[in-house]
């Protein structure tokens, strides 16, 4: 039997009622290829047309209908191996997996099987919990990317009593990339998926539209006592968002421990996870290889491909989120933690460069990782519908910097921008917010605040701290435009604090 190398931390174990569980997770993550056309037919691929208005009859099986490779699916695989440090096979090759459904009008799945496109890689990850405390760093091992072509889609909520049949999905070129069992946690299965969608994405392979079913995941569960021999596993299809996934794995792996500590025996199979009860349930007993009957497709010769065509696509990669984390790291001095936030999105790192551009790196990250992006969360939008834009929240931040207005009054500026009502430059003039920066009506109000305090005033020198109090009442006299350094400096002259 094959022992795991890798045991969890003690924190990620389940306690059950004859001691602690671990849970051990493999993920088959299916990533749509980002091509106009599928995988083995001219039809096209757009998202949410008519039913059945983009099937070719090769699409449709229909008798005579020969299949012909879309090459670009091949590159866009090719890509997509690299930019996991996988090994590229220069020899693959298609074969049919054969099983019935009404959405398979083949009666078989073209796919790869003893000979995928892309071979061993691994990819690092960092876990998250719930209370956003950072994990160690782990390697997860990649067992294979193959291709393949997706099947269509049964639609059963139209009518009480009838199952319909879309195929405009069938054909459509996937990736299936196969994870070794190197997970441990529900965390970390979740991080290892953000993790694969935000290569995807980078490199422009896949548009990781979990919403959409482009990147949905397979999650396979067992358990084990810590460090023992791998138990049976179950099969959860198509978990389409990292919150479900989590949920899956935590009520699956629970509900095996239940059965074996009752002496029970984990039955391996393909179970569905319902979101409304947050549990899993049958769907069918797994197959296993021999059960699929799998064998060369008689109509696809092998695929062939030079070192020169690998090489070609590696030399042309783009900038991926470790390269650029590492980047932002050195080129604007952030941590780990910010330069992670900043790089897990191709669009985040590119709103964040023209952000920072000519101004102070470190400012730019905490507005955008802090206000900006509570904002954009709190109104439920994506970043390209944010109604403040690189340049306009750069705006901001150049009013800050040369003293126009302080963080607190920013902070006011940036709502009302948020909400429409027009740039930093206008919304300052406006509404009459520019920091007092003259010393002498600042020096009027601290002597005014002195006056109306004068038996604290008379404490200061006993006690230092009660100089923030007369900051924050010399603030509020304000209005909150006084310079804030030229308010403590003035009331450490005149009261010695």
């Amino acid at each position: 039997m094959f022992i795991a190398p890798r045991v969890a931390d003690a924190k990620d174990w389940i306690k059950g009622e004859t001691g602690d569980w671990e849970i051990i997770l493999g993920l088959e993550v299916h990533a749509q290829v980002a091509s106009s056309s599928k995988l083995f037919s001219g039809a096209a691929t757009e998202y949410g047309s008519a039913p059945n208005t983009q099937v070719s009859l090769v699409d449709a099986g229909m008798p005579g209908m020969l299949p012909v490779v879309n090459k670009f699916c091949i590159e866009q695989a090719v890509k997509t191996g690299l930019g996991l440090n996988a090994q590229i096979n220069l020899f693959s090759r298609f074969d049919r997996k054969n099983y019935f459904y009404v959405d398979l009008p083949q009666g078989y799945q073209i796919s790869q099987f003893e000979h995928p496109i892309v071979g061993e890689g691994e990819i690092e990850i960092v876990p998250i919990d719930a209370d956003g405390k950072v994990g160690e760093q782990i390697v997860v091992g990649i067992e294979r990317l193959h291709l393949e072509q997706d099947a269509g889609k049964s639609i059963h909520d139209l009518s009480p009593d009838e199952t319909y049949v879309d195929l405009n999905r069938s054909g459509v070129a996937l990736m299936e990339i196969v994870s070794k069992p190197d997970m441990r946690s529900p965390d970390e299965a979740s991080a290892y998926v953000e993790k694969l969608r935000s290569i995807v994405r980078a490199l422009g392979t896949c548009d990781g539209d979990m919403e959409k079913g482009n990147l949905r995941a397979d999650v396979n569960v067992s358990v084990r006592r810590p460090g023992g021999e791998l138990g049976t596993r179950c099969e959860i299809k198509n978990v389409n968002s990292m919150r479900f996934i989590r949920q899956a794995i935590n009520y699956e792996a629970r509900r095996q421990i239940k059965i074996l500590e009752a002496g029970g025996e984990v039955d391996q199979e393909t179970r569905l996870f319902d979101s409304a009860k947050g549990e899993t349930r049958t769907m069918r007993s797994k197959e296993d290889a021999h059960d699929y009957r799998y064998f060369p497709d008689p109509d696809l010769l092998p695929i062939k491909i030079e070192q020169s065509f690998v090489d070609k696509i590696k030399a042309d990669l783009p900038e991926l989120p470790d390269m650029r984390k590492a980047r932002f790291m050195e080129q604007y001095s952030l941590s780990e933690y910010d330069a992670r936030l900043l790089t897990s999105e191709k669009r985040v790192s590119g709103f964040y460069e023209t952000l920072a551009k000519g101004r102070d790196a470190k400012i730019a990250a905490n507005w955008m990782l802090g206000d900006f992006f509570g904002s954009l969360n709190k109104a439920g939008l994506e970043l390209e519908n944010s109604p403040v834009d690189a340049s306009a929240l750069g705006g901001l931040l150049d009013r800050i910097a040369d003293k126009t207005i302080s963080g607190k009054i920013a902070k006011q500026v940036f709502e009302k921008m948020f909400d429409g009502e027009g740039s930093a430059d206008e919304i300052i003039e406006r509404d009459g917010l520019k920091q007092v920066t003259d010393m002498g009506a600042i020096e009027k109000i601290v002597d005014e605040v002195i006056a109306a305090n004068a038996d604290q005033a008379a404490k200061v020198a006993e006690n230092p701290r009660l100089i923030g109090f007369f900051v924050g009442q010399v603030m509020k006299a304000s209005g909150g435009k006084a310079n804030p350094q030229a308010v403590n400096e003035i009331l450490k002259a005149k009261l010695g604090g």
